[in-house]
């Protein structure tokens, strides 16, 4: 046994079942080896970066921690948005990079890049392997530290020659026991009996939920939470999936793109329950002023983030799961709060119900979200891209008990269809929907080959609008002088791009063409492209 062969007899051990990755010099060694492994599916992508969008998508629907495997130089450095965008939203990811041989490292020879030195300030961790019998042990590490505590990517950089080397035994860990990194679990029971206070005396609560209720499958003990004490919910735009859109305590999303509702209630509440969120600067634009205004519990996993942008009166570290179940046995005085709801189910059920802008020659997309959602699957997984299209889903598109994926946190252009491509290997029957820009769409587009190699019945929807939506609208106000730079010029024909890829298109310009567009797209079986035409004046305010 070589490196290579100790590296995926290593994934095997760890239960991988499927790899996103692009071959090369430097990994060609694991590569040959991943040939004489069946179990482990291969999808070969048209870009590294969307290797690491593919494992991100495949990681938040599975639960697993997603593999993408490219090589070295331009290919590591391709991947780096990938990474980056898996640890700003907190997705379980290990990435494989060849590497020059270890004689040669430091001599700037060709597709010699320093990875490790690169990844370092956006991964959790990561690794330089020298020794081919540290392979298990590497391994057995990386995805221990990638799923556990804070979720993130760990990055393994392996040199072709420990690929090549022998192997002298393979000594697979059963343990894992990392000296300093111990994540907490647990939350300080003190702490939970003052939580539990505060909610008692509280007269208009508000909970905030994130990403870190889907990190850590905590939906039912939420909702428990939620519906046990009447409290009003709120998200985070990484969590907007938590609770149907209709359920009567679900407010909406907040931020500075978000609910009218939802920002209602932050700035009315007297008492803001984080639920594995960050206070980050899009969903909590005053936090100083929050901080005020309101007594604040902030329950999170890494604690790090508590009172790094806004301080909290509780702090309560530890997973969420755990965390709410301690705050339930523990029982909670549901407060009184029935006139605090009243107040924000007026603005809700106006906001629900609100009719949308309409232009001829063109489709409002707002109302395009309203219609789609109605026909989704139950469980259904939409995976919206970054701009325009990304704030009107998460405002209109209405959920039920599905998942709706995003690039939150670095706000990564181009991240939905390989995303989408991800959900689709790791759940084939699961209903999955892209939305995306005509920016975005053509940072990704070439992914239609792995869609179509697969044969996946993905389908994705595409507001054509020829500017770059947001852009576009942020400069159409002052201090700007008017929209530059943003113009899509010269973009091609998406459905001669489509049906080059052999995928079907539906082309829509009127409202009135809506109903029946959208029911032949969702039925189309196979991959299917429905384009939007969208004024380009269209605003996320509108």
């Amino acid at each position: 046994m070589n490196g290579a062969q100790a590296l995926i007899e290593s994934l095997k051990r760890e239960g991988v079942s499927h790899i996103f990755g692009y071959a090369g010099a430097t990994i060609c060694p694991a590569v040959d080896a991943l040939k004489d492994a069946p179990e482990i599916g291969y999808t070969l992508v048209r870009t590294e970066q969307n290797a690491g969008h593919m494992a991100s998508g495949y990681a938040r629907v599975s639960g697993k921690a997603g593999v993408c495997m490219v090589t070295s130089g331009p290919g590591a450095t391709n991947l780096i948005t990938g990474i980056a965008t898996a640890y700003m939203d907190s997705i379980p990811m290990v990435a494989i990079t060849g590497q020059v041989p270890s004689h040669l490292l430091g001599r700037d020879i060709f597709q010699e890049v320093d990875i490790t030195g690169a990844v370092a300030p956006f991964s959790k961790h990561s690794y330089l392997v020298k020794d081919p019998g540290q392979l298990p042990r590497v391994v057995r590490e990386a995805f221990h530290i990638a799923s556990t505590g804070r979720p993130g990517p760990v990055l393994i950089d392996i040199p072709i020659d420990v690929q090549e080397q022998a192997v002298k035994s393979f000594d697979w860990p059963e343990e894992v026991n990392i000296r300093g990194y111990k994540p907490s679990v647990k939350g300080n029971d003190l702490q939970i009996k003052r939580v539990v206070e505060a909610i008692g005396k509280a007269k208009q609560p508000i909970i905030c939920a994130g990403g870190g209720v889907w990190l850590a499958g905590a939906q039912e003990e939420l909702l428990e939470l939620a519906e046990g004490t009447g409290i009003p919910v709120v998200k985070t735009m990484m969590g907007i999936s938590l609770m149907p859109t209709r359920h009567p305590l679900n407010m909406g999303m907040i931020g500075a793109h978000g609910n009218h509702c939802a920002n209602k209630a932050l700035a009315k509440s007297d008492l803001l329950i984080m639920v594995g969120t960050r206070a980050a600067d899009r969903a909590i634009v005053q936090p100083d002023e929050i901080q005020r205004r309101m007594a604040t519990i902030h329950i999170d996993v890494d604690p790090a983030e508590i009172g790094k942008n806004m301080q909290a009166a509780v702090p309560l570290v530890g997973n969420v799961k755990v965390i709410l179940r301690q705050m339930l046995d523990l029982g909670i005085s549901a407060p009184d709060c029935s006139q605090w709801r009243a107040m924000l189910a007026d603005y809700r059920r106006a906001e629900l119900n609100r009719p949308f802008p309409s232009r001829p020659g063109s489709v409002f997309p707002g109302t395009v979200m309203r219609k789609l959602g109605e026909r989704l699957d139950d469980d259904a997984v939409v995976c919206a891209d970054v701009g325009q299209n990304q704030i009107f889903t998460c405002k209109y598109l209405p959920q039920k008990h599905g998942r709706l994926l995003t690039s939150g946190g670095l706000g990564t252009m181009g991240y939905a269809l390989p995303a989408g491509v991800g959900v689709k290997v790791a759940q084939p029957n699961r209903q999955t929907v892209v939305v995306c820009g005509d920016g975005s769409f053509q940072m990704a587009m070439n992914e239609l080959a792995a869609v179509k190699c697969a044969g996946m019945d993905l389908k994705i929807l595409l507001f054509r609008n020829n500017t770059l939506g947001l852009v576009h609208q942020i400069q159409s106000r002052p201090p700007y002088h008017g929209p530059f730079g943003v113009a899509l010029d010269g973009s091609p024909d998406f459905e001669t791009i489509a049906a080059a890829y052999g995928v079907p298109c539906i082309s829509v310009s009127e409202e009135i063409q809506l109903d029946g567009a959208i029911d032949r797209f969702l039925s189309e079986p196979g991959p299917c492209l429905m384009i939007c035409q969208v004024h380009p004046d269209v605003s996320t305010t509108d």
